[in-house]
Order: structure tokens, then C-alpha cells, then sequence
């Protein structure tokens, strides 16, 4: 009998409800991901063990040729035994541990099951349960690890027999947004709110056989949903290079049972600090690039910058700052003939001064920016503050009309109150989308205003840009936004470009402290 989507969610929320008496809710999601991720595992391995013995029960073979017709012709990982050869030998399976939760030392053998499946299977799983901190009785005691796992449980057995794909990966992007929801900032860290992931998929667009990349991926949301978008517009999203890297080995963790859990299998999902130490390389050691690239980077990052990188176009972004330094990452990995690129960033890398000054005009002055678009306020877990999305193209591949100048696009007022934060609607995606890939008349104004519901949109020249110095603020351009900004108070605008003369007469004043001799101001 299938399972609903709304079942499963409830019973596996019931088995995270258990956690409440041993931690806050932040913290659920590094033991109830490895869980449900090690029982999807083992109910899929067993439903497969079953169809190979109801298919090979009538032939007279040994158990070692029997493991290998199964796991040659059948299985597609290994769950293998744990303390092989003693009294204490059990398969690292969910049900064979299910049944010793009333023994002592449960978190012992959890932790022994996790690590032989990971060891088992190195090209799928190396590391995929994270540190397995909560495995320590100090953490999580074994009592309350046991009802986790007997409420986790009554969840039906997670394979194709009883379930699709679409509700597994359903039920784990519940879980991700529930614990967000209800965490804040240490969840959303790293969960994007769906409806901007699906903002950012739909306007670079990927086709099959497109490679994907995130820098920053997190729980891996945004290279779910660019598989998502193309399934369902009749695409193959199977087709997609997935690659992602992350920085917190945990979080890697979650991203690649998400993948799993959606099944997509075409992925890699690497560790590190991708400004310092970029995973993806090529042969000759500059970074790999890809058709499309998407992120959602933590904002004004403090860094250690770049002293002699390749991807430091028009500068070095301030050690104040990574924002720009993410863009510079993500341009070098653009491929030269279809590169594309989208990014989430706080509104201040559209007007700050200094360095982050000179690498916007470079970016402008090699055309490689093609539409800034501002959203609303308070759509993130993490921040309430704007954010913007900038849409970046490899040189030369901008289309003709797009070419020498910038899209600018004011969505700050299309959303919808939730609970705890606004949402963009099904409407408010669609008609941001259209005004992207809208015409402009020859003044730059949208050629069909009647098709974008309300939003503010014009195709602004590089000259334009250039007479303002580079700055990308968005009421610069747009009436309806310089409107807006004046009805709440002149302030705004005025206090932005304040913000950005004083950083510049902060830039001059230390490098001519610097050129007398005298340091030790920071930046």
C-alpha cells in the first residue's frame, strides 16, 4: 500500500518530537538525517535481499557465491556485518540494531553500523553520516536515542515497494524547512528557503546534460532543484552533473542523503573552504568550470584574502567582506560558451566603496553582469535584512540585446507573510521570471509592463552606470524603487551614499598612512 506524503512527515516528525528532552531543536537535524538516511538504506537493501531470494532460492550456491550473484547483479551498496566473528556479529542494518535498543551501549553500535556501512561502500558514502557526535551517551543518552528510533520506526519501510522518490525527498525537505522553521538562524544557515532556490533555478535555466555547480551548497537544495525544474518541464534532470561543496562536514553529509533521497546519484558533494581551497580543479590546477552555477553564500563573511589568485578580477575583496570574492569565485567557474550564473547577496555589494568599488567596475566593464533584482525583506532564516540575486554571463555570451548594459528589476514588494518570515507565491516567481526575460524598448523600459504584475523593471546602459560609479543601487534606476525609498525618507538613499564616500575616504586615508610608513590600522 503506498504511504502518503503526510503520513510519512508526521511519523517522522514524531520521531524528532522525541529529541525535545535531550537537545534544542538546532541540533535535530544531525541525528534525525543519519537515522532516517541509514533506515532508507537498510529497507531498501533488505527489499532487494528478497526479490534475490525469491529469483535464486531454487539454486544450490554457496553463501560466499550467493553474496557475490547479489551484490554483482542486485544490491548497489553494501550493508555489511559488524564485530565479524564474535557472539556479537550483526548485520549493520536498521532492523538487525532495532532489536538490541533495550541493551546497553545502543549509541556504540549505531556508531559501529554508520562507519562499516561508510567503510563498505567509500565511493557512495565516505562520510556521509557527518562527526556522529550525538552517537556518545554523553550527548544523546541511549534511553532517548532508542525512542527516536521506535518512533522512527512506525515510519513504512522506505523503499520503491512502498514509496516514490518524489515523496523520500519530499519528506526529507519537510524535515529541513520544519527544523528551520523552528530553529533560526544555526538551521537556516544552511537551508535557502525553497521559493527563492526555484527563483534563482528558473531564471538560468538548465538544460540536459548541463553541469551544475554550488559553492556554498548546504542541505543541497539548489542542485535538487535544478533536476527538479527540468523533470518538470518535460526535461531529463537525471541527465545533470551535480556538484556542490560545502564547508562544514556535517552539513556535506545532509546534502548528499538529500541527493540520495531524491535519487539522484550523478553528484558530487566535496569538503572545504572553497575561497581558500576550491575542490573542483582542473588538470593545471584553476578552478572547473561549469554550465551553470548557483549560491546562496554566508553574507560579509569575514576571510583571509587571496595575496596571488587567478580569480581576483579588478581586485581582492576586503577581509571584511567575502561577498565579492564568492562572485569572483563563481565567474572563474562559468564555462566560456554557456556559463551561466545566480547568486543571493545583502544589497550592499551594489554600493559599497573601495575594493569591492573596483571589482564592480570590472565585473561591469567586461559586460559580465546581466540583471541585479531585488528582493523582499525578511525572506531568509538567517537575516532579515534585503538581499538581492545577480545574474551573471561568461563574456560574449550575453544576447545581443542584453549586451553593454544591465536588467535591473525591483521585486522587494511581492511577497506574502508566513509565521516567522515572508515568502515569495507561485506569482511572485513567475512574474519576476517574465520581467527577465522580457524585452526593452530603445529608453530601456519594458516593451509588455502589463505582463510582469506591477514590477519595476528597465534595461539600464553601461554608460548609465559608469556616470554613477559603478553603483548598481537599484533606486538609482528605477522610479517606482527611488518612489519607494523616498516615502519611508530620503534617508535611505542618502545614508547609502554617505556609507559608500566615507569608505572611500577610509581607503584613501590608510593607503597614505600606509605610504608614510605607519601601520597596524585594520581595514
Amino acid at each position: 500500500m503506498a504511504v502518503t506524503q503526510q503520513e510519512i512527515e508526521n511519523r517522522l516528525w514524531d520521531a524528532a518530537d522525541e529529541l525535545r528532552v535531550a537537545m534544542p531543536e538546532a541540533q535535530y537535524s544531525s541525528v534525525v538525517f543519519p537515522l532516517m538516511f541509514w533506515k532508507y538504506l537498510s529497507d531498501t537493501w533488505e527489499h532487494t535481499h528478497q526479490i534475490f531470494l525469491k529469483e535464486n532460492g531454487d539454486l544450490d550456491l554457496s553463501a560466499e557465491e550467493a553474496d557475490e550473484v547479489e551484490y554483482s547483479n542486485y544490491q548497489t551498496f553494501k550493508i555489511p556485518f559488524i564485530f565479524p566473528g564474535t557472539v556479537a556479529e550483526r548485520r549493520a542494518s536498521w532492523s538487525s540494531i532495532l532489536a538490541t535498543v533495550a541493551q546497553h551501549g545502543l549509541g556504540q553500535r549505531v556508531r559501529a553500523s554508520l562507519q562499516a556501512i561508510e567503510s563498505a561502500n567509500p565511493d557512495k558514502f565516505s562520510r556521509i553520516f557527518g562527526s556522529m557526535t550525538w552517537t556518545s551517551e554523553a550527548v544523546l543518552p541511549g534511553e532517548v536515542l532508542a525512542s527516536v528510533m521506535r518512533a522512527m520506526d512506525r515510519v513504512p519501510k522506505m523503499h520503491e515497494g512502498t514509496m516514490s522518490h518524489d515523496v523520500l525527498g519530499g519528506a526529507y525537505e519537510y524535515l529541513l524547512k520544519r527544523f528551520s522553521d523552528g530553529s533560526g538562524t544555526r538551521a537556516g544557515q544552511f537551508f535557502t528557503p525553497r521559493e527563492v532556490v526555484e527563483l534563482i533555478i528558473e531564471l538560468l535555466d538548465p538544460k540536459n546534460h548541463d553541469s551544475v555547480y554550488d559553492p556554498t551548497c548546504g542541505s543541497g537544495g539548489m542542485l535538487i532543484a535544478a533536476a527538479s525544474l527540468l523533470k518538470a518541464r518535460g526535461g531529463r534532470g537525471y541527465t545533470l552533473s551535480l556538484n556542490g561543496q560545502e564547508a562544514v562536514t556535517d552539513t556535506a553529509g545532509v546534502a548528499r542523503m538529500n541527493l540520495f533521497m531524491h535519487n539522484l546519484t550523478e553528484f558530487k558533494v566535496e569538503v572545504g573552504d572553497t575561497l581558500r581551497d576550491p575542490r573542483f580543479k582542473k588538470p593545471d590546477g584553476s578552478v572547473k568550470q561549469f554550465d551553470v552555477i548557483v549560491a546562496n553564500p554566508p553574507y560579509s563573511l569575514k576571510w583571509k584574502p587571496w595575496t596571488n589568485d587567478p580569480r581576483a578580477i579588478g581586485g581582492v575583496a576586503p577581509q571584511s567582506s567575502a561577498d565579492w570574492a564568492f562572485v569572483q569565485h563563481m565567474i572563474a567557474s562559468m564555462d566560456p560558451k554557456k556559463g551561466r550564473a545566480g547568486v543571493v547577496l545583502p544589497h550592499g555589494v551594489l554600493f559599497r566603496g573601495g575594493q569591492e568599488a573596483a571589482i564592480r567596475k570590472r565585473v561591469l566593464k567586461d559586460d559580465l553582469l546581466e540583471a541585479v533584482i531585488g528582493l523582499p525583506a525578511n525572506l531568509f532564516y538567517s537575516t532579515s535584512i534585503p538581499t538581492a540575486i545577480l545574474v551573471f554571463r561568461a563574456p560574449g555570451t550575453k544576447v545581443p540585446q542584453r549586451q553593454g548594459g544591465v536588467v535591473f528589476i525591483d521585486a522587494s514588494k511581492r511577497f506574502a507573510k508566513a509565521k516567522n518570515r515572508n515568502i515569495l507565491t507561485t506569482a511572485d516567481i513567475a512574474d519576476t521570471v517574465t520581467a527577465y526575460h522580457s524585452d526593452f524598448d530603445a529608453d530601456g523600459n519594458l516593451v509588455d509592463a502589463g505582463k510582469v504584475g506591477g514590477l519595476s523593471a528597465r534595461f539600464v546602459p553601461a554608460t548609465e552606470i559608469a556616470a554613477n560609479g559603478y553603483d548598481l543601487n537599484i533606486g538609482r534606476y528605477l522610479k517606482q524603487a527611488t518612489a519607494e525609498q523616498e516615502s519611508l525618507g530620503a534617508l535611505v538613499t542618502a545614508y547609502n551614499i554617505a556609507r559608500a564616500e566615507r569608505q572611500k575616504a577610509e581607503q584613501h586615508m590608510l593607503t597614505v598612512l600606509a605610504d608614510a610608513g605607519i601601520e597596524g590600522f585594520d581595514e
